[in-house]
């Protein structure tokens, strides 16, 4: 269900950058160009990037050792998987405080001609972080459940 959620939102986002950008492409042909454009769109992107993110993640097509799993047996594998995945959660960790943090400093600063909270961009780490750590979480535990298997 939430990949789905995940999914409509990403496909939204980036249906409202492609309109956004048209629309603002078309505005500045005419001699009327639309100054906040550029600001809501790379918002929009920040937010897109980082469900994007997750949801390769979702697939296992984010990132990976793949080279090095691939040629490993497989009861070997699924302890590196392990590994890799508790490694990667600990870093999460650690950039999720930096990323609470940098939020919350970015707060005062406004963002050019819509006088926006920078936040409002920092604050897509900080959604994103989490959901990328609700992932690997969500792996980790179905690693460690399939035990015989993989």
């Amino acid at each position: 269900m939430f990949q789905k959620l995940e999914i409509s939102a990403a496909i939204t986002l980036l249906v409202a950058i492609v309109v956004l950008v048209s629309i603002a492409a078309v505005t500045r042909v005419l001699g009327a160009p639309i100054i906040w454009s550029v600001e809501i769109a790379q918002l929009l992107f920040a937010w897109l990037c980082m469900l994007a993110a997750d949801i390769a993640l979702q697939d296992k097509r984010h990132f990976g050792l793949l080279i090095l799993l691939d040629n490993l047996n497989p009861k070997l594998r699924r302890l590196m998987e392990i590994f890799n995945l508790i490694v990667l959660m600990s870093l999460l960790i650690l950039l999720f405080s930096y990323a609470i943090k940098n939020t919350l400093l970015m707060h005062p600063r406004l963002i050019g001609s819509t006088q926006m909270h920078a936040s409002l961009v920092h604050g897509s780490m900080v959604v994103g972080l989490a959901l990328l750590f609700r992932t690997m979480g969500t792996q980790l535990l179905s690693l460690l459940r399939n035990q015989g298997t993989t």
